[in-house]
């Protein structure tokens, strides 16, 4: 009985993750999805939240320990511009959140990940780093560059636990270079920032000759209650933490990424057999996954 009231949890989950928002992915896509294995979390978060239900987009101003953040954007942009090389893709395949990305031409460079500061960071950007280690509701950070002509397709992100915040550093001030969130179109500007909820779907496009670039963060999600709040708390802490990825070798490595430079050399196996048998590819692939969810599930069903 537990067990079934355990599936009948994930199911709802995923069919609410699949529901929220006016734009949605096909769901073929949304069941393989890595939201779709977040969605039991994602659905406590978003249920037991302060913020506004079905709204892509929020007002700043619901979060004002941010404004030194926007206050302080040309110190922050001059050392995003004294980085130069340091904002690249990953070079050692230990970056699972974002590894799609890289194929597209984004880049990034780390300033904390759900946990202290990373070393690098801490050397190659001291102010920002102050900064940000002073505001207790930014749980992760990152420099994110957008080369001209790039663009990210549509997808949802995994967390709920935690609400995007952009500040414009160097952008081509455009509107087609801009971030479409459940089909609300924002457009980057220096100095300017933006939050939003990363869990709908979104895209950008920088259709310009000028490369953008933002900073990041994921603001942890303010709750109702604070029992709410302590459990949105210890899933960033041990969940998120464990998909921190390095900018060098002097930064730590979370369990995640260090598990997925080998399921990466399989993905790129993967892309091989899909190319010479497409038809098999996709029966691997599916038998996978079907084989995942039986080893979760069947055990519950028989105790």
């Amino acid at each position: 009985m537990v067990a079934l009231i355990i599936i009948g949890i994930f199911v709802i989950s995923v069919i609410y993750a699949h529901s929220r928002g006016a734009e949605k992915q096909k769901f073929s896509r949304q069941l393989f999805d890595h939201s779709t294995f977040m969605a039991p979390v994602n659905m406590f978060m978003t249920g037991f939240s302060k913020l506004p239900a079905k709204q892509p987009y929020f007002d700043p101003a619901e979060f004002p320990e941010l404004q030194q953040i926007t206050d302080n954007w040309q110190a922050i942009r001059q050392e995003a511009l004294q980085l130069q090389d340091h904002i690249k893709a990953s070079q050692t395949q230990q970056d699972a959140g974002f590894n799609t990305f890289f194929k597209r031409g984004w880049k990034r460079f780390y300033l904390k990940w759900y946990g202290d500061a990373h070393p690098s960071a801490m050397s190659l950007c001291p102010v920002t780093s102050e900064l940000l280690s002073k505001i207790p509701s930014v749980k992760a950070a990152m420099f994110a560059e957008l080369p001209a002509g790039s663009h990210l397709g549509k997808h949802r992100d995994p967390y709920a636990g935690s609400v995007r915040y952009h500040l414009g550093l160097v952008t081509p001030n455009d509107d087609r270079c801009f971030i479409e969130v459940d089909k609300e179109r924002h457009s980057w500007r220096d100095g300017e920032a933006v939050l939003f909820d990363e869990t709908y779907v979104h895209w950008a496009q920088n259709k310009t000759e000028q490369t953008r670039i933002i900073l990041f963060c994921d603001i942890e999600r303010p709750m109702k209650w604070r029992w709410a709040q302590a459990v949105n708390h210890w899933v960033g802490a041990t969940l998120m933490s464990a998909a921190s990825s390095p900018n060098d070798e002097n930064d730590r490595v979370g369990g995640i990424n260090r598990i997925f430079k080998y399921v990466n050399r399989l993905r790129d196996a993967g892309q091989r057999l899909k190319k010479r048998n497409r038809k098999l590819y996709y029966w691997v692939k599916h038998g996978l996954i079907a084989l995942i969810f039986a080893i979760i599930i069947v055990p519950g069903l028989i105790l």
